[in-house]
């Protein structure tokens, strides 16, 4: 699987989290269900000064490597001085990324991306990883994948 190393600043985002492993039974409705809240019940369109109106799943606070426990954040990028009653503010670090674009079905395509990803044997830092939707088309995404590496 093809990448490129990229180097990043620190990005702010407001969002909906959760914590939940790769090895729970409920961890695929845990991330669905996130994403169903954050375009349904309307979060996305009423957070305001988005940077380039991009949404990102973002996981971080590993307890130990992708077999452990992670929080999973849904939201978009933000400037400055933004403030929302509804949703909780992270900061993706500042740092080093293996950086992977997929395309396709946008469940399988991500599904078979950290597949593959999960096997390269990367120096991870298991601080933060993210997707970056680059737009909504279900059938034909095309996923930005951030893996952060030492």
């Amino acid at each position: 699987m093809k990448y490129e190393i990229v180097e990043l600043n620190e990005k702010t985002v407001l969002g909906l989290c959760e914590r939940t492993n790769n090895n729970s039974p409920d961890m695929t409705s845990v991330i669905s269900g996130l994403w169903q809240r954050f375009f349904k019940d309307g979060i996305y369109y009423s957070i305001p000064n988005k940077i380039n109106h991009k949404s990102l799943g973002i996981y971080t606070d590993y307890e130990t490597d992708e077999n452990g426990d992670y929080t999973v954040f849904v939201g978009c990028e933000i400037g400055s001085g933004v403030e929302h009653s509804e949703v909780k503010c992270i900061k993706i670090p500042k740092g080093k990324y293996a950086k992977f674009i997929v395309k396709g079905d946008v469940h399988l395509a991500v599904h078979n991306a950290w597949t593959e990803i999960n096997k390269l044997g990367l120096e991870r830092t298991f601080i933060c990883d993210f997707e970056e939707y680059q737009n909504s088309d279900p059938n034909n995404a095309e996923i930005h994948i951030y893996i952060g590496i030492k």
